[in-house]
């Protein structure tokens, strides 16, 4: 409630209804003179973002030590003392997400320099590779100096030579011939009779691979750095994707339950992603801990945590849906279980897409 005097008309400047009191009882709006103070404004931003603060540590706290409580409270209708799940899932995933690109990043091994020497094993990767070709250009003069570069230790090779001589990444063939273009391919294809020609799906992929490997050529770390960055940017939208498929899940679990609706199981879904997110920020805390520090113990810190995971999801189960202890035990292991089929199979079908749009 704001200091502004109240305005004598009784008319509402948001919506046009009549108001009885304070506060319109359509829009809520309160019903005082539009123009405000300085002060007056400053005073609101102090006041909604304490406001905010007090609900926000109010509803973590319920959430964080009474697991399924929040989600049972919101099923009895007392929802204003606590922030709307909804609004805390896209704070918390976005503050959470900040917080994975930014570890994300600063965990990245930068790529070595092209001209550094190569190490003992990269040298011996190195000597196969030039072996095998060889063999399959047995005159090749250029190879065999390589070669005999590449075992006298006192001369350098370096990472520019390993990549030089590495075959590109993907390898694309008809009858064990290999296309570097797509009009080599296409012409391949041509020639073939109908009926022994690729399908349309073989088609696309084939080409799809013969276009990457003529982008990265034999550069194979920015080609996974690439695929790399794309599947992180796409994991949101996959976590967000599997919100309703992890609700239906418990749907089909309690679908004896006739008074919980498909809502009702989403509610509780976001609460529980929602404490994923809190779990995942305290894994971050713990690892940079560990870089500054070196502690060895943290390792078991974050095997608690991953095992907290679980032991929180089987207690908002048996508080919200309100079963004995083996029932809801059983029914915690098939959630477990088909929730991680359902994570697996859309991180694989994000994959896929990614690959192909990359």
């Amino acid at each position: 409630m704001s200091h502004a005097p109240e305005r004598k008309e009784k008319d509402c400047l948001n919506c046009g209804a009549t108001v009885y009191g304070r506060y319109c009882h359509i829009c809520g709006q309160e019903n005082i003179v539009p123009k405000e103070t300085f002060w007056s404004m400053v005073f609101h931003f102090f006041s909604d973002i304490t406001h905010f603060d007090s609900k926000f540590f109010k509803t973590v706290k319920y959430l964080v030590l009474r697991p399924g409580f929040l989600s049972k409270e919101f099923l009895k209708g007392k929802r204003t003392s606590y922030l709307h799940p909804v609004r805390m899932y896209v704070f918390i995933s976005a503050f959470f997400f900040l917080l994975f690109f930014s570890f994300f990043r600063s965990g990245r091994s930068h790529s070595p320099d092209i001209n550094s020497a190569l190490t003992r094993d990269d040298r011996n990767e190195y000597i196969k590779i030039l072996e095998t070709k060889l063999k399959e250009d047995s005159s090749n003069t250029e190879l065999k100096n390589k070669l005999l570069c590449a075992k006298d230790t006192a001369c350098l090779v370096t990472v520019k030579d390993l990549l030089d001589v590495e075959t590109g990444m993907f390898s694309v063939s008809i009858d064990n011939k290999e296309f570097k273009s797509l009009h080599e391919y296409d012409s391949a294809q041509n020639s073939l009779p109908p009926a022994k020609r690729d399908g349309w799906f073989k088609r696309k992929l084939s080409k799809r691979l013969i276009e990457l490997n003529n982008r990265f050529s034999n550069n194979k770390e920015e080609a996974v750095k690439e695929l790399q960055d794309s599947v992180l940017h796409r994991l949101p939208y996959m976590l967000f994707l599997s919100l309703p498929l992890f609700a239906f899940l418990l749907k089909l679990v309690y679908i004896r339950r006739k008074q919980f609706y498909f809502i009702d199981h989403g509610i509780f879904t976001i609460h529980f992603y929602i404490f994923s997110f809190l779990l995942m920020i305290a894994v971050f805390a713990v690892n940079e801990l560990d870089d500054a520090f070196g502690w060895s113990f943290t390792g078991w810190i974050k095997a608690l945590l991953f095992i907290g995971l679980f032991f929180y999801l089987y207690k908002a189960m048996r508080n919200f849906y309100g079963q004995r202890r083996f029932k809801t035990f059983v029914k915690f292991l098939v959630i477990s279980f088909s929730s991680l089929i359902m994570l697996s199979v859309l991180f694989v079908l994000f994959l896929i897409f990614s690959a192909a749009t990359f």
